[in-house]
């Protein structure tokens, strides 16, 4: 039996990024693939810190929410695996997705340390997210509509309202930002392979990703230094 390391991989993403929603399929399709030879870390990025800015402002000129609406619905057609209710942007309209970050690093710290496993709390809770804006139109910026998700999963909400309210969740959101910005992540969805040195970003198909996971199993110590 191996007693190679697995591979460390960490995603970046933003729960509101129809990209990350339309991609999420290449991460479970990575967990089957690969198993435990692969150990993944979620780190959240504010693509939609602030919509009333990304949208309101990034996008007056082309029509605002109301277009910005039609192009993910666009976007969305091309990902046949996808629901994408015809309300969200247009109709139902998160103020901040850094609000759900927070209560996702929450969960992540009610999971424990380390990397997340495979169908753990914190998969769980940030697809439950997705699909509750995208699929369902519902405001995940809320408070009310996590913890609403939270019990549906059957999370424990005392210990997620423990972590949100005396600052650890908020600190671990932050220690994100501060990873983002030192490893230079340009946005949402990315992976980053080999402690930083390698890095996919956006709408980048499996078999791209799957190659580099290989060539980290394969050499993961010669990669690191490789002259090529």
């Amino acid at each position: 039996m191996s007693t190679r390391p697995p591979a460390a991989i960490d995603h970046f993403s933003d729960v509101l990024c129809v990209w990350a929603y339309c991609a999420q399929i290449r991460v479970d399709e990575i967990r089957k693939a690969f198993g435990e030879r692969v150990a993944i870390s979620y780190r959240f990025v504010p693509v939609f810190g602030s919509t009333p800015r990304k949208i309101g402002v990034g996008w007056a000129d082309r029509g605002g929410y109301p277009a910005y609406a039609k192009h993910v619905q666009t976007i969305a057609k091309r990902f046949p695996h996808v629901e994408t209710h015809p309300d969200i942007w247009d109709r139902v309209r998160p103020a901040s997705s850094s609000s759900a970050h927070l209560f996702l690093k929450a969960v992540q710290l009610v999971e424990g340390p380390g990397a997340s496993p495979a169908g753990g709390l914190l998969e769980r809770a940030s697809w439950a997210l997705r699909l509750a804006f995208f699929r369902d139109a519902r405001d995940v910026s809320t408070r009310g509509v996590q913890m609403e998700i939270a019990e549906q999963l059957g999370l424990p909400r005392p210990q997620i309202e423990s972590f949100l309210d005396d600052g650890r969740a908020m600190s671990a959101l932050f220690e994100d930002v501060d990873v983002q910005q030192t490893q230079k992540i340009e946005g949402s969805p990315t992976f980053v392979f080999n402690e930083g040195r390698q890095k996919l970003y956006g709408n980048v198909g499996y078999r791209v990703i799957e190659v580099n996971i290989e060539e980290l199993l394969r050499a993961p110590d010669a990669l690191a230094a490789s002259w090529c």
